[in-house]
């Protein structure tokens, strides 16, 4: 009997702010896909639906059309619950084969999934709401058992950093019987590919003369219509999405989504979409948000001259990340002037604007903040909107009217987290 998959967030989903401000936990990425997308190496999510924040889902709606959001559509068989933040599946997929009767998988003291067998779903409409089956799981739990699995959660953003390499690596492995032929891409003569096997090269791929692809520690993933340009070195395990343009410069061990422009030093980082690092500088360990903006030269630190761990400040609570590399967390339509630096582990919100060409030594930097260092003023919400309708025009994109509410609700601090799941 055929099984449905749905995704949903649970109330930890704040502990990825900034990124998590305009998008699902399970819509960030570590390596190629989503991370909802990571579950198709282990179960058929042909047929599945996504459930996040109610305040969420009118945005989620348009990044994500051919998913149902928050809208389950079931018309038998059991239903599985799979949290967003999933990291290692370990041996989950074998408890939920193997199990007969609804089950709640727990790593410590958290729930990874919830198996609702359809025995228990004779209530429950065709199409049905989150709420609806929470109900189930409230008055059935005494028939519900407990169950450990190896399968664990990510917990932080840093987290996702440290995994790109390997989820790199494990996607282009599960990706690649359908990518077909590598070689469609135009190569000039004067390239270096090292390692040609463990090169994708999308649909209308340009890779430029001078410029070096580097497979020989990893895999590279480069998405269709996107050009490498001269004195470009990409170093797998990489992925840099469609429609980007990489210029001079290094990028190594990161995933860059589509539609970026980037050039000068990224290592080890994670860009979503549209993200513009245009000139010389360095970005290193860290998540970067859509319609992030990089001045000239704008460089942030991921070590710290002692190699003690690095805190980072959440909502400003300093949590110690285990690591001694962690850059930064940028949220999305945030700006950066020539020269900024910025400090070890900073955590910087949504819409600002920093400038004035010194150290930001600042740990946080709350969303729509306007200004230099210890001097910033708030960003007028209008202003800050109107900047990121110039923004994406500028690269054929229109800001919707569902974008434009929710950043004025993050400005305003409306956003409650209604409908996070509390499994």
């Amino acid at each position: 009997m055929a099984m449905k998959i749905c995704f949903y967030e649970d109330e930890k989903f704040s502990q990825f702010y900034p990124l998590t401000l305009l998008r699902p936990v399970w819509a960030l990425r570590s390596g190629i896909v989503p991370l909802f997308q990571r579950a198709a190496r282990y179960f058929d999510i042909s047929d599945c639906c996504l459930v996040c924040r109610e305040e969420m889902a009118p945005l989620a709606a348009e990044s994500f059309r051919d998913y149902p959001i928050n809208i389950i559509k079931r018309k038998e068989g059991d239903i599985l619950f799979l949290n967003g933040r999933l990291r290692q599946y370990g041996d989950l997929a074998e408890l939920v084969a193997r199990t007969d009767v609804s089950t709640r998988f727990r790593s410590g003291n958290e729930t990874v999934a919830l198996l609702l067998k359809s025995r228990i779903l004779d209530g429950i409409p065709p199409v049905a709401t989150q709420s609806e089956y929470l109900q189930v799981y409230a008055t059935e739990s005494d028939r519900i058992a407990d169950l450990d699995t190896t399968a664990d959660l990510y917990g932080y953003c840093w987290d996702l950093m440290a995994d790109i390499e390997p989820e790199i690596e494990a996607d282009f492995v599960h990706l690649k019987p359908d990518l077909g032929d590598t070689g469609r891409g135009r190569v000039h003569e004067g390239a270096c590919l090292v390692n040609r096997h463990g090169v994708h090269l999308g649909d209308a791929v340009e890779v430029a003369p001078s410029a070096v692809i580097d497979a020989s520690g990893g895999p590279v993933f480069i998405g269709a219509n996107t050009r490498i340009e001269a004195h470009a070195a990409v170093y797998g395990p990489c992925y840099i999405g469609p429609n980007c343009v990489i210029l001079a410069g290094k990028i190594t061990g990161s995933s860059i989504g589509h539609t970026c422009r980037v050039g000068g030093e990224v290592e080890e980082s994670i860009f979503q979409s549209y993200v513009n690092k245009y000139h010389a500088g360095f970005i290193g360990h860290s998540y970067v948000g859509s319609w992030v903006n990089f001045g000239a030269m704008t460089t942030n630190s991921d070590l710290k001259n002692n190699y003690s761990n690095i805190r980072v400040s959440m909502r400003g609570e300093m949590i110690d990340t285990g690591s001694i590399k962690v850059g930064s967390f940028i949220g999305d339509h945030t700006k950066f002037g020539i020269g900024t630096l910025l400090n070890t582990g900073i955590n910087v919100g949504v819409a600002c604007n920093i400038f004035g060409g010194s150290l930001v030594a600042d740990k946080e930097v709350g969303s729509f903040a306007w200004g230099a260092t210890g001097a910033y003023q708030p960003y007028r919400v209008d202003k800050a909107i109107e900047t990121a309708r110039r923004t994406t025009a500028r690269r054929d994109y229109r800001l919707s009217e569902r974008e434009e509410t929710m950043l004025q609700a993050i400005a305003e601090d409306r956003l409650s987290g209604d409908g996070a799941m509390k499994i």
